[in-house]
């Protein structure tokens, strides 16, 4: 089981592999987050574009409710927040999340797994779904897409497949 919050899903949806994603693992989310993906989808640009797709595949997302979440800070908004929650009630293997500065503050907070969305892209290639180069292009039009190229994000991502 994994937990995915928005950008992780608007990252998923620009690569390409939101579908395969969504046939190789059980992915979780909480409302907050599906909110959050309803109002970038108002947005006419790919990340809309992006959100919309996701919205379109939420029968294959397990959504669950979430009450405000009682953990916020300057780093962790709302949807993160939810997530954390719902990883740690479910105990969930991952929390997939594309906020890097948040990341070491969220990893604090759970038992999961706080990890950036390529690295499903790398869990893809270990199980021989996507190759190796091609999970290099989806990762490159992820950079592309999410204005990565020359982020630490992106050089996160870029060691994965070292």
């Amino acid at each position: 089981m994994i937990v995915v919050d928005t950008s992780a899903f608007v990252s998923l949806a620009v690569g390409d592999v939101l579908d395969i994603v969504l046939e190789e693992y059980s992915v979780h989310t909480t409302q907050h987050v599906h909110d959050e993906l309803a109002e970038t989808a108002t947005s006419d640009d790919g990340h809309g574009d992006a959100a919309d797709a996701v919205l379109d595949s939420v029968a294959a997302i397990t959504v669950h409710e979430s009450p405000d979440p009682s953990i916020e800070t300057s780093r962790i908004d709302a949807g993160e927040a939810s997530c954390i929650e719902l990883a740690n009630n479910e105990e969930a293997s991952f929390l997939i999340t594309d906020d890097l500065r948040a990341l070491p503050e969220l990893q604090a907070l759970t038992d999961a797994q706080v990890a950036i969305s390529p690295i499903v892209l790398r869990a893809l290639v270990t199980r021989d779904v996507l190759s190796a180069a091609v999970a290099r292009d989806r990762l490159d039009q992820i950079a592309q897409s999410r204005d990565w190229l020359g982020a630490p994000i992106y050089r996160r991502a870029q060691e994965l497949f070292e």
